[in-house]
């Protein structure tokens, strides 16, 4: 603990960007994929209200449906184009330049879904989620990149760790701020689909204070000075030599090699190994049911036989537990590495979802089953903020040279939010199958 604090007072100026980049990085994401859940059923009445009064009709619960699933999944399209050409973007312009007009893009976002109930146009929330989706593509790889550039050797598993804590803080924000007796009314939801552009314009307005990547200044910018200021802001006044030395030999061996491309990466034998690891994380992320709980977690814990009326408390526990796992997982990485919280991780939760399978064939046998299920619900995503969720993001970082780097995180992103694209379109309807085979049947 002593060690803790005498390190929070000599990289404080270090601590203080992570905590900018996580607010405007993946709190974002997190913040974004939480508040959904609990306007879920505004937004349909709204489409159905908005609907009605143009067609004098109203819509169909199919089309309904539909709709809601493309308001959900379109910010994974969104999130696939801006991750796409966060590569080109970042090594162009640099990190910070990018971050600073995303910003900026979140904000046009959040004003257009703010006044969609004004206007009387759902539209107004696809597009808005679209941008969001965009900005969310380029932020995230920009924010796991920039943490991972400006840490120092020893703190590095722990700075790159964070982005889970602050996906984890927005998700815990997003649900207290969703609850009904605050923005999660019937007439305050479009000022809580408005409050994601409050994290942009903090990131907007303090992120200039801070420098760009030392790596960065010295490897693409071949500025030393400015790399060395830096380093003195952002690490104390202490002896980084050792970190330079490092930097200037990577800058050293690439003075003939130039930033890879997404096609030259895939086509390179050296980096094999890389892609297939970061591919096999990345898929077994999207596949292990987590996206699923984050985007419906209303109609996961429907399923699951809980009464309506607590189920945004509950999706308030699920989250603060998971907030609790990530500053678990920060402060143990180092110590038990990334390869036993993955592969631990994983293992357990497999059990679990076992668990939860029997769980809910048995909710109508006895009436204590759905809590069993909240429990087992509550513990898988417990287990996957202590090992896999900081393990996958810092294996990834760590991995690859700065030279492949950017067209890595394309590759990895891309996968991602293919990924969420595929979930938040076909969850609900797998969600709703078994009651229509039951109406069938009968």
């Amino acid at each position: 603990m002593t060690g803790f604090l005498s390190d929070l007072v000599q990289y404080r100026g270090l601590f203080q960007i992570i905590t900018v980049l996580g607010i405007g990085g993946t709190f974002q994401i997190g913040f974004q994929i939480s508040t959904i859940t609990y306007m879920s059923q505004h937004v349909k009445a709204f489409i159905n209200e908005t609907w009605l009064e143009r067609y004098g009709y109203p819509i169909h619960e199919d089309k309904l449906l539909f709709l809601w699933s493309i308001t959900v999944s379109v910010f994974g399209i969104g999130g696939l184009l801006g991750s796409s050409g966060s590569r080109y973007l970042t090594v162009k312009y640099g990190k910070k330049k990018c971050l600073l007009c995303n910003n900026l893009l979140m904000i046009v976002a959040a004003s257009i879904m703010g006044c969609s109930k004004t206007a009387q146009s759902f539209e107004m929330i696809l597009i808005g989620r679209f941008m969001c989706g965009i900005s969310a593509g380029l932020c995230v790889p920009l924010h796991h990149q920039y943490v991972g550039e400006i840490s120092p050797r020893k703190l590095r598993g722990f700075a790159n760790s964070t982005s889970s804590f602050f996906w984890s803080l927005g998700k815990a924000i997003g649900q207290i701020s969703g609850q009904r007796e605050l923005l999660g009314s019937k007439s305050l939801w479009p000022m809580l689909m408005a409050s994601c552009g409050l994290p942009a314009l903090v990131q907007l307005v303090t992120l200039p204070f801070f420098p760009e990547s030392p790596p960065y200044l010295l490897m693409h910018k071949g500025d030393q000075e400015g790399c060395k200021k830096a380093i003195r802001q952002l690490w104390g006044e202490g002896h980084h030599q050792a970190e330079i030395d490092d930097i200037m030999k990577e800058k050293a061996t690439m003075k003939n090699i130039k930033i890879l491309s997404v096609l030259e990466l895939m086509k390179e034998q050296a980096f094999r190994w890389q892609l297939y690891t970061i591919v096999i994380l990345t898929t077994t992320v999207q596949l292990c049911g987590i996206n699923a709980i984050y985007f419906y977690t209303f109609e996961v814990l429907q399923a699951a036989g809980l009464d309506e009326r607590m189920i945004s408390y509950m999706t308030l526990c699920v989250g603060l537990s998971e907030l609790v796992a990530t500053v678990i997982c920060s402060s143990i990485i180092e110590r038990l590495g990334r390869k036993v919280l993955l592969r631990g991780g994983y293992w357990i939760m497999g059990s679990l979802l076992a668990g939860i399978t029997v769980t809910l064939s048995l909710q109508d046998w006895y009436f204590w089953m759905p809590y069993c299920s909240l429990c087992l619900i509550i513990l898988f995503v417990v287990v996957f903020g202590v090992g896999p969720a900081g393990a996958t993001v810092s294996i990834r970082i760590e991995i690859f040279k700065v030279s492949c780097r950017p067209s890595a995180f394309v590759i990895s992103a891309v996968l991602n939010w293919l990924g969420v694209f595929v979930i938040g379109t076909t969850f609900p309807f797998i969600v709703v199958l078994p009651s229509k085979q039951q109406e069938s049947a009968l």
